[in-house]
C-alpha cells in the first residue's frame, strides 16, 4: 500500500511538472510562437487583419471595439497576448505593470490620412500642407509632445490670424490610440488632431473631430459624413480599394503585449 502511495504521488509530481513545462512552453515569446493561441485585437485594425491570418494555423483571434478592453482581457488571463499599434501598447504598459512589450515588431507599418475616392482636390491640398508642415518641422514638434522625453514641451498652437473661411473639415477618429488620439476632459487630443489642426490652419478651415469606432471610419469618409479619417490608420492595399491615403506622416509598427 505504501508503494501504491508513493507511486502515485510521484505519478502526480511529475503530472505536475509536465503541466508546468507545457504551461511555460504556452507563453508567447515572438510571433512564431501566435499559432493555436488566443489573440486580442481591436476590430477593424492592422492588427486584427494580420493576426487573422494566424487563424489558419489554429489561433483565435478575439475582437473588441477598444484596445483597452483587449488589455483588460489579457490582464483577466482570458488572452495569450494582444497585437495593437506600438505607441498606443507602450501607454498600456505604462498603466499596468504585469504586462510588458515583446522586443521584436510584430510588423512594420505607415500611418496616413483616407479620404474618398473621388475627393482628389482636398488630397492634394492636404499633401500640399503636410509637405509644408514637415519642412517646417511642426510635424516633428507635435510628435515631439507625445512621444519621447520632450512630453508637453512643444504644443502645438494655431496662428493667430488664420483665415478660416473655407469652411469646415470633419476628421473621423477613434478616440483611444493614445498618444495619437484620446480624451482629455470633453477634448479630443493627440497626435493626429494636432496634425489635423495644423493642416487646417493651413488650409483655412475650421476643424470638426467625430469620435466613432475604428471600424467605422472608412463607412463615414465613403458615405461623405466625414472628408477624412485620421486614426493611426496604416495604408494597406485592401484598404487602398476603397479609400485615397495622403503621404505618410508617420511610420510606426504593431507589437505584441503579452503578460510578464
Amino acid at each position: 500500500m505504501k508503494n501504491m502511495k508513493k507511486f502515485a504521488a510521484l505519478a502526480l509530481s511529475a503530472a505536475m511538472t509536465v503541466s508546468l513545462a507545457a504551461s511555460v512552453s504556452a507563453a508567447v515569446e515572438s510571433k512564431d510562437d501566435l499559432p493555436g493561441k488566443k489573440i486580442g485585437v481591436q476590430l477593424g485594425t492592422t492588427g486584427d487583419l494580420e493576426a487573422s491570418e494566424y487563424e489558419k494555423d489554429g489561433a483565435t483571434v478575439e475582437r473588441y471595439s477598444k484596445g483597452s478592453e483587449a488589455v483588460m482581457a489579457l490582464n483577466a488571463g482570458q488572452l495569450d497576448c494582444v497585437i495593437i499599434d506600438s505607441q498606443p501598447a507602450q501607454k498600456f504598459v505604462e498603466k499596468n505593470e504585469d504586462l510588458t512589450i515583446l522586443d521584436d515588431p510584430f510588423v512594420e507599418e505607415e500611418y496616413a490620412i483616407c479620404l474618398k475616392k473621388d475627393n482628389e482636390d482636398l488630397l492634394e491640398k492636404i499633401n500640399g500642407a503636410l509637405k509644408e508642415l514637415k519642412e517646417e518641422g511642426v510635424i516633428d514638434s507635435i510628435m515631439s509632445n507625445y512621444i519621447g522625453d520632450e512630453i508637453g514641451k512643444t504644443p502645438y498652437e494655431s496662428p493667430e490670424d488664420v483665415d478660416r473661411s473655407n469652411g469646415t473639415l470633419v476628421m473621423a477618429t477613434n478616440a483611444e490610440f493614445e498618444p495619437y488620439e484620446y480624451h482629455e476632459g470633453d477634448d479630443i487630443i493627440g497626435i493626429d488632431a494636432d496634425i489635423a489642426q495644423a493642416i487646417c490652419d493651413k488650409l483655412g478651415y475650421e476643424l470638426q473631430i467625430e469620435d466613432m469606432e475604428f471600424d467605422s471610419i472608412l463607412p463615414a469618409i465613403q458615405s461623405g459624413k466625414a472628408d477624412f479619417g485620421a486614426a493611426g490608420m496604416t495604408v494597406t492595399e485592401d484598404r487602398l480599394r476603397s479609400v485615397n491615403f495622403t503621404d505618410t506622416y508617420a511610420n510606426a509598427s504593431q507589437v505584441i503585449i503579452v503578460k510578464k
